[in-house]
């Protein structure tokens, strides 16, 4: 008799073999996200290049997450949907379109779903603020909601977060 699984046959398929796993040395953007509580971590890079009409997309991209199952699969999901998008694409994907295509996730872990878009929000926003573009507004509050968030988090566990930031040292 087969033991039937918590996760859909999607989200094991990216956890056991993840896709775009890495670092991108001299990205174009990066973004990092954590939830502390449960202790996913995820860093997301991306690098920008042209497509043949000449607007921007996200010709690579590559993550580290520390993290549970979910964390891990929608990271590599995520990728796959970025990957080749362009920037404006990229921005409309939110982290209910990333649950869909996980499908079947045990309530208790859904908010290991939403590091994945907000990783690649905070990478676009790191791009555009890099390159002294303009920041649409709606990609602002997301920024200062998962800065605030994020900072909250570091303080309440510090001794975690520098721990963890000696582990990601390049």
């Amino acid at each position: 008799m087969k033991t039937p699984s918590l996760y859909s046959k999607e989200v094991m398929k990216h956890f056991k073999h993840p896709k775009n796993v890495g670092v991108i040395k001299n990205a174009d953007g990066v973004g990092r996200v954590g939830n502390m509580t449960c202790g996913d971590i995820m860093e997301l890079y991306i690098k920008v290049g042209k497509n043949k009409k000449g607007k921007e997309i996200i010709s690579d991209i590559k993550f580290q997450t520390f993290g549970c199952v979910v964390a891990l699969a929608v990271s590599s999901m995520l990728t796959e949907i970025a990957k080749g998008k362009t920037l404006e694409e990229a921005m409309k994907i939110t982290n209910k379109d990333i649950l869909n295509k996980a499908g079947k996730v045990p309530m208790i872990k859904i908010h290991c779903s939403v590091l994945a878009a907000d990783a690649l929000h905070e990478a676009i926003y790191n791009y555009l603020e890099k390159n002294k573009r303009t920041i649409p507004e709606n990609l602002q509050k997301e920024h200062e909601r998962i800065k605030s968030s994020l900072k909250q988090v570091e303080e309440t566990h510090k001794e975690f977060t520098e721990f963890e930031e000696k582990i990601l040292e390049k």
